[in-house]
C-alpha cells in the first residue's frame, strides 16, 4: 500500500468518532494497523476504549462506511485487538488537548 492511500485510509477514518469520548479514532490512537492484499481486501486492526464497548459494532460499520468510497478498496476487514492495551498515552496531541488531559 502506497502513502498517499494509507494516508487516505487514515482520513476516512478520522471521520469515525468514538461515540463515548466523542473523538475520531485515529486521533485517540486506537488504529493500530493497515494491511491491504492484491484482491483490494483491507484488514483494519484496532482496539477500543474498553473491553465490552457497547458500541463496538457501531464503531466497526462506521469503519467499514468511512471506507467504502475510497476506490483501490474492495472489501474491509476490521480486527478489534486487546494488544497492545489502550491507554491515554497512544492519543495525539490534539485529542489531549480536547480532553484536557495533560
Amino acid at each position: 500500500m502506497n502513502e498517499e492511500l494509507r494516508e487516505n485510509i487514515m482520513g476516512a477514518l478520522e471521520l469515525v468518532i468514538d461515540p463515548e469520548i466523542g473523538i475520531d479514532i485515529v486521533n485517540l490512537g486506537l488504529v493500530y494497523d493497515l494491511e491491504m492484499d492484491e484482491e483490494g481486501k483491507l484488514t483494519v486492526t484496532m482496539t477500543l476504549t474498553a473491553m465490552g464497548c457497547p458500541l463496538a459494532g457501531t464503531i466497526v460499520d462506521q469503519v467499514k462506511r468511512s471506507l467504502a468510497d475510497i476506490p483501490e478498496i474492495k472489501d474491509t476487514e476490521v480486527n478489534i485487538v486487546w494488544n497492545p492495551p489502550w491507554n491515554k498515552d497512544m492519543m495525539s496531541r490534539y485529542a489531549k488537548i480536547a480532553l484536557g488531559i495533560r
